[in-house]
């Protein structure tokens, strides 16, 4: 962990010193505004539909893609990975630290407004909402931000492919092909949620294949991100 450490350090300057930051904080605020909006306008609070429609199936992937493509896929793109590449750290060290910023940034971005827009229009049972949806986000963004980190080691279009996932296949393929839902990390945390006491729509993934869903992006994102950096060259020049 003494080299993970400083490898995380830098990330998170990194990050934090770039524009997208305020961006993502934005980004991440929309569902509290929203709640706002709604308890200032009169309208019927809805906790569980406000946090499915806003925060899983918008918000969480969006950070988790802008943060997750960002902490190393940036740095192999403007070149400055080099830097760290040529250092006698072994990668799946590197990955362990990109992941870990990736993953946390993308909780303390997604979590409080799951909070506060819970406590701003939960109706009934308070407790349950804000448990089910912090627990199912908590684990739904990290695999969300792992599986973009590896997905941006592999090509420079991460963004792109990333966004087209998120848009196409889980917004369109996996809600009309029942058989895709295993594929979609958005379906395994609304199943979580479901599991933990809220109501989703449709008919939700199992507990125990949403888990595994998760647990699978997970660990094979982080195998697949280890397994490429550690085949990523560095060049010497003549």
């Amino acid at each position: 962990m003494s080299v993970v450490a400083p490898i995380v350090e830098v990330t998170v300057r990194g990050l934090f010193g770039r524009r997208r930051i305020f961006l993502l904080v934005l980004l991440a605020a929309l569902p509290v505004l929203i709640a706002l909006l709604i308890r200032v306008a009169g309208g019927r609070p809805d906790a569980d539909r406000v946090l499915d429609t806003l925060v899983v199936r918008f918000v969480m992937p969006l950070v988790a893609l802008i943060v997750g493509t960002t902490v190393i896929g940036s740095e192999i793109d403007d070149g400055t990975a080099v830097y760290l590449m040529v250092k006698p750290i072994a990668r799946w060290r590197i990955v362990l630290s990109k992941a870990l910023v990736a993953a946390g940034l993308t909780a303390v971005l997604i979590l409080p407004p799951v909070i506060v827009t819970a406590i701003l229009l939960s109706r009934t049972d308070l407790a349950t909402t804000i448990e089910a949806f912090t627990i199912a986000c908590f684990f739904g963004g990290t695999a969300y931000a792992i599986a973009f980190l590896a997905l941006s080691t592999f090509t420079s279009r991460a963004f792109l492919i990333g966004l087209a996932y998120v848009l196409i296949w889980e917004g369109v393929l996996a809600s009309l092909l029942e058989g895709t839902k295993f594929l979609s990390i958005r379906q395994a945390t609304l199943g979580i949620a479901s599991a933990l006491g809220v109501n989703t729509p449709g008919e939700p993934l199992p507990q125990t294949v949403s888990a595994a869903v998760l647990a699978v992006v997970i660990a094979g994102g982080f195998m697949l991100a280890s397994w490429r950096l550690a085949r990523f060259e560095v060049r010497g020049g003549d």
